[in-house]
């Protein structure tokens, strides 16, 4: 078994005598039940005290022993590597694909490594489409081509085509006169298989974290739309707006919160449409392959690639993936950081705390106050991060606030600092200085910051 493994026990975290005792263990559950609100616990009872390469991968602490069976089982089927039909095991990936399992995306249940400069696009999604809207109201596919690039290809099958990525450095100055640059990406489709029409609006993707999700699956649509301010009727500059998108397994068009553009509704759909898209295998959910309609499609009628019980195996995976407690949070300087963070207007939209609603059916998440920083919701995030591509209700220029709960682990976990919705930000403060439209004050506080207080600021996040 892996060090990931709920058995398995994990480095102890050098975080507050108060909260962390000596004993090597991942999880408290004395300190969980009598301090069940402490800001240390981001993610409620279902907080593990790891801070090493593992900090992502954790089952839920407060979890019964058969449903923990079920997390195994869908941790097995994550990593599950597919392979072209016919074969004993896995079979049915492709005809065209982007990757082979979940986990080569979302590597250690973290964050997507950006390609390099020059670099094809193997470990980032290409969404794609064209003007217009399809059947549900959602993006209108490419002829020819779907709704996202697939770059692999099973043995004699051609792939859809290749994306290659260049950045352009620019200058920039804090108004202390303290230097920074920013990386402006540009991509370029080539190698197509066939035609690639001029007018595709096209949006890189890289992989998301899914630790956590369970418990913001658990928040209700009435709290989420309840932080909604469409119109900005406050009139504070903010106007957090709601997505609606189409639920498959439901039929109807509900609230969407996964997704760079909230544009998914449920851990369910986004775990069949990855299998679908990303690697080209279908589910009860999404039967038909991406190829269909193309010279690539295979024509065969299938049973399901996948079948259900290890569909919802892989949901309840990730589901029940626990978020890592906070390091330091009592450290003077990460609560300076902290104010600094309220003060700019980045807890506007990075909405510190969330309670879950009350689940008799899974207790696991039920009533937990959380500690996400994210609202669920759409924000304007201006020209310089716009995708220029519509999805459902989300304009071009509309992103998803991040969660944070986290984001201080991911070099530790992911061997990188990529951030934003396409890794372009090399390190945090560079991802808050690309904060444009409704982000565009809090950004131009922080530029306004002396060097210790933005010093400050970044401890603070790297303390979530």
């Amino acid at each position: 078994m892996k060090i990931k493994r709920t058995y398995k026990v994990c480095l102890l975290i050098a975080a507050s005598v108060a909260v962390i005792h000596t004993a090597c263990k991942k999880y408290d559950a004395d300190y969980a039940k009598t301090n069940p609100d402490s800001e240390w616990l981001s993610g409620g009872l279902q907080t593990v005290y790891d801070q090493s390469s593992a900090a992502f991968s954790h089952a839920f602490p407060v979890l019964s022993e058969n449903l923990e069976r079920v997390h195994e089982i869908g941790d097995v089927q994550f990593e599950a590597t597919f392979v072209s039909a016919p074969a004993p095991v896995n079979p049915g990936r492709g005809p065209i694909f982007n990757n082979v399992s979940c986990s080569s995306c979302h590597i250690a249940d973290g964050r997507g490594k950006v390609p390099g400069s020059g670099d094809t696009s193997v470990l980032m999604l290409f969404r794609i489409s064209i003007a217009g809207e399809n059947a549900h109201g959602g993006p209108n596919p490419v002829p020819g081509f779907g709704d996202q690039i697939q770059n692999r290809s099973t043995l004699g099958i051609a792939k859809e085509a290749d994306v290659t990525i260049a950045y352009t450095e620019q200058a920039f100055a804090f108004d202390d006169g303290t230097p920074y640059k920013l990386r402006f990406p540009a991509y370029t489709v080539t190698n197509t298989y066939t035609a690639f029409p001029g007018d595709v609006m096209l949006s890189p993707r890289v992989a998301a974290p899914v630790f956590g999700l369970g418990l913001l699956e658990a928040v209700s649509d009435a709290d989420v739309l309840a932080k909604a301010d469409e119109n900005d009727a406050n009139a504070d500059g903010i106007s957090g707006k709601p997505n609606f998108v189409w639920n498959a397994v439901t039929k109807t068009t509900t609230l969407g919160r996964f997704g760079w553009k909230a544009n998914q509704p449920s851990l369910l759909q986004q775990v069949a449409a990855a299998y679908n898209g990303d690697i080209g295998v279908t589910t009860s959910i999404f039967p038909v392959e991406s190829s269909f309609g193309q010279p690539q499609y295979d024509n065969r009628d299938d049973d399901y690639e996948l079948s259900d019980s290890l569909l919802h195996a892989v949901e309840f995976y990730v589901k029940t993936l626990a978020v890592p407690v906070r390091r330091n949070a009592d450290n003077p300087v990460v609560k300076n950081g902290k104010q600094l963070f309220i003060n700019a207007g980045c807890a506007s939209c990075h909405i510190p705390d969330m309670r879950t609603s009350v689940n008799v059916a899974f207790p696991a998440v039920s009533n937990q106050l959380i500690h996400p920083y994210t609202d669920l919701l759409l924000h304007d995030m201006g020209d310089d991060l716009a995708d220029n591509r519509p999805d459902f209700k989300a304009t071009g220029k509309e992103w998803r606030t991040a969660p944070l709960w986290g984001i201080g682990l991911t070099q530790k976990v992911n061997g990188h600092n990529n951030f934003l919705h396409d890794g372009r930000a090399r390190s945090l403060l560079e991802a808050i200085m690309w904060h444009g439209g409704e982000a565009a004050t809090a950004k131009n506080k922080v530029k306004a910051m002396s060097a210790d207080e933005r010093s400050s600021l970044i401890k603070f996040l790297e303390s979530l």
